[in-house]
């Protein structure tokens, strides 16, 4: 008879929820391997390290496959959106078995010629057993929760976490080895609760921001989707509290400039990725003053959006905040990838 521990030792390449691969839209494998960790199951790290050609993914891309108490293994992340992710979750349940690495490739050139790439290009994969154990990873965990970057480093059997960064993805050939830098996870935090500020917020937590709803003096019960946090106090508190870096973004969208001024000038002041306040245009010089009154400096201002998003979209909540989010991931995109 099969128990419980001998599926979770052992378990099958089958990824659960593969009809409907949700787990394609998580880029940060973080959050599932605190699980794992959390739950004391082991994981299947899957890195792509080198890419030829055209592929939907680029280096540093990430996967990760943890034992379920079925017997399948339940994914994070994807590499080519659903090509070849199957295999690589075989090879991923015999990383599992074993603890031995393996490395994977796929396409122009690969020994599988029965697993073709739909772009045509080449893509070669790094798998490594991590233990809940590990110092690496608890390493790389405690980095994500100080919001700090680091950089893992890896041949497949030996793991390191190294203050360092640099590119995105580092391969060095021989002897083999990545070394794949992590950023704090992208924060998006919301001040308001109209009907713009709350689509504002929905869509950052869908997109995957860890999100934070500020709405000063706002109802004790949290808004009707999920959020990393919601809060009651005033902006500019809660940011000094929450240290903001380059990797947030803040929407002041309380529509009362005493709140969000504040907020938005506490933003500017801790370096934020991306400063915005929802408002009128015609609104913008009285704003500019009032923060130039309180010592905002020439070099702050010119990174505060006022009335942002993508002209033309429309006006409806939904359409702002497409505009508003899709502003906010291009702001923050160089800080996650820069060379």
């Amino acid at each position: 008879m099969t128990t419980l521990a001998d599926q979770i030792a052992a378990p099958t390449g089958e990824i659960e929820g593969a009809d409907w691969p949700a787990f394609g839209w998580v880029d940060d494998i973080r959050p599932a391997l605190g699980e794992a960790v959390a739950a004391g199951r082991p994981a299947a790290l899957a890195t792509l390290y080198k890419v030829a050609g055209s592929a939907p993914r680029g280096p540093g891309a990430q996967m990760l496959f943890t034992p379920s108490e079925h017997g399948s293994v339940a994914a994070t992340g994807y590499f080519s959106g659903d090509c070849i992710e199957g295999d690589v979750a075989n090879h991923a349940a015999q990383v599992l078995a074993d603890g031995q690495p393996r490395r994977l490739h796929y396409g122009m050139g690969s020994p599988w010629i029965d697993l073709r790439l739909r772009c045509g290009g080449a893509l070669h994969v790094l798998l490594e057993r991590v233990t809940p154990d590990s110092p690496a990873v608890a390493a790389l965990l405690r980095h994500a929760a100080e919001r700090r970057s680091c950089t893992w480093v890896s041949d497949g059997e030996t793991q390191a976490v190294t203050e360092d960064t640099g590119p995105l993805l580092a391969l060095t050939d021989e002897p083999f080895r990545i070394a794949r830098r992590y950023d704090p996870p992208r924060r998006l935090i919301v001040s308001g609760g109209d009907p713009g500020a709350l689509a504002a917020a929905s869509l950052g937590s869908m997109a995957q921001f860890e999100t934070i709803l500020l709405r000063p003096g706002g109802p004790h019960a949290p808004p009707p989707f999920p959020v990393s946090q919601y809060l009651r106090e005033e902006p500019s508190e809660a940011l000094a509290r929450l240290k903001v870096d380059r990797w947030t973004a803040y929407l002041g969208a309380t529509h009362e400039d005493h709140h969000d001024l504040g907020g938005c000038l506490a933003a500017l002041r801790g370096h934020a990725g991306y400063v915005g306040m929802i408002g009128a245009r015609s609104r913008a010089p009285e704003r500019i003053a009032a923060l130039e009154a309180v010592g905002a400096t020439p070099e702050e201002l010119s990174r505060l959006h006022l009335s942002p998003g993508v002209p033309g979209l429309g006006k409806s909540p939904w359409e702002v905040a497409t505009g508003i989010i899709a502003e906010i991931m291009q702001a923050l995109n160089p800080a996650r990838e820069r060379a």
